[in-house]
């Protein structure tokens, strides 16, 4: 039974982040569904606000309960965004010599933290890298915005990463695509014609930003759903957000959403666990999403892990095109869109005949995004022969993420 510790990134100090607990999450369970024994590993930054800690890890403690990962995390403390050169000296309610010794024994590290301790990532025999930033982490280390330590092995869920004549470079990396998981014992299908919106969940506004010489551009889902603000002018299928909401323009830009048709939500509200996050797609008709700029500039061929759930419960979905699959539908349970009228037009195409596209997308699930198969595809290429001479450099050149 091999042992795989995931280290994942910033889940205990979001709680109110349901559906960011499951994208880790899926890797897990699929792993486990092949035998493996795995192991949580992450970094907690403090903020000097020792309530809203606590109270972060006594959530976090729950959710590692609740999914059978009771005293198989392991939880170190930074007062960094990036983390610490040296080793952790201590962790949340585990001893560092229990942590040494599941490291010295574990067979893989599959890390999802691209700034990780370079020391933290020399304990383990093998690692793996997951990039689930696909084109902006190639973007971040070709323009010295990153430094990713060396890893054995390298994964991207970007389907056209590194590929010729696309717009993604492979930094002088071996990357191999996989699907983002999704554990279909714990997404089952649910059929309900009664559901009446499609929507999604995300975070509204960031500070985020691609910077590029003289070329720069808000890398935000706020500008993506701005520009499709009068969709619902064009369907008479009800559309919903639950968004993650912060400042007063969030609050008046919500207003002028909802002024031209749009339902929103809180996430805080309706996805702040997984168990909510589940629930809310679960009863929802299917999903309705934009995406960030980036993926369309770096046409990545970009699927998200909740796009992943949706399909898996039997929900249809229509969402933005972002660049050309080898293996995604335009039509069947999944309808990809470029413009307003595109969009609208699938919102008819799959209510005309609802069961059908809601059967198609659990096949879709089933056959391309089954976390089982995902595992299985991680373990046997980090588990495999060593990787080419091109993946062991010491570091890929850059410096931290500003």
């Amino acid at each position: 039974m091999p042992t795989v510790v995931l280290a994942a990134y910033n889940t205990a100090g979001f709680a109110e982040g349901g559906g960011h607990f499951w994208v880790y999450l899926q890797y897990v369970l699929g792993l486990r569904q092949l035998g493996c024994d795995v192991y949580w590993l992450e970094g907690f930054r403090t903020t000097g606000r020792a309530d809203r800690e606590a109270a972060a890890l006594a959530t976090f403690r729950e959710r590692m309960q609740r999914y059978g990962l009771g005293g198989k995390f392991f939880v170190f403390r930074t007062n960094a965004e990036t983390p610490p050169s040296e080793l952790p000296t201590s962790y949340v309610d585990a001893n560092h010599e229990e942590a040494e010794a599941v490291f010295e024994r574990a067979d893989l590290l599959l890390n999802f933290h691209y700034a990780i301790s370079p020391a933290l990532l020399a304990r383990f025999r093998r690692t793996a890298l997951v990039d689930i930033d696909p084109g902006l982490l190639q973007f971040w280390i070709t323009r010295g915005q990153l430094v990713v330590p060396r890893h054995d092995v390298y994964f991207t869920i970007g389907e056209n990463v590194g590929r010729p004549g696309g717009r993604i470079p492979d930094c002088g990396l071996n990357w191999i695509p996989i699907r983002p998981p999704v554990c279909l014992d714990y997404w089952p299908y649910r059929y309900d014609p009664r559901c009446e919106a499609f929507t999604t969940v995300s975070i509204w506004d960031s500070s985020d930003w691609i910077v590029d010489g003289s070329e720069q551009y808000e890398n935000t889902k706020r500008v993506a759903f701005l520009e499709y603000a009068d969709l619902p002018r064009l369907t008479s299928q009800p559309l919903e957000l639950a968004l993650f909401l912060k400042g007063k323009r969030d609050l008046a830009e919500r207003k002028e959403m909802e002024r031209r048709g749009w339902r929103i939500r809180r996430s805080r509200e309706v996805a702040a666990t997984p168990e909510m996050y589940q629930r809310y797609i679960q009863r929802s008709r299917g999903e309705f999403s934009c995406v960030k700029r980036s993926c369309i500039e770096f046409q990545n061929a970009w699927v998200s892990d909740r796009t992943a759930c949706y399909l898996a419960s039997g929900k249809p979905v229509v969402v933005q095109d972002t660049g050309r699959s080898e293996f995604l539908p335009n039509g069947e349970g999944m309808f990809r869109f470029a413009t307003p009228d595109e969009a609208a037009r699938a919102f008819d195409q799959i209510n005309a005949d609802y069961e059908h596209h809601c059967k198609a997308a659990r096949r879709l699930a089933e056959a391309h995004f089954d976390a089982k198969k995902t595992a299985a595809k991680i373990l046997s290429h980090a588990l495999g022969p060593d990787e080419p001479e091109r993946n062991g450099r010491e570091a890929l050149t850059g410096a931290r993420v500003l």
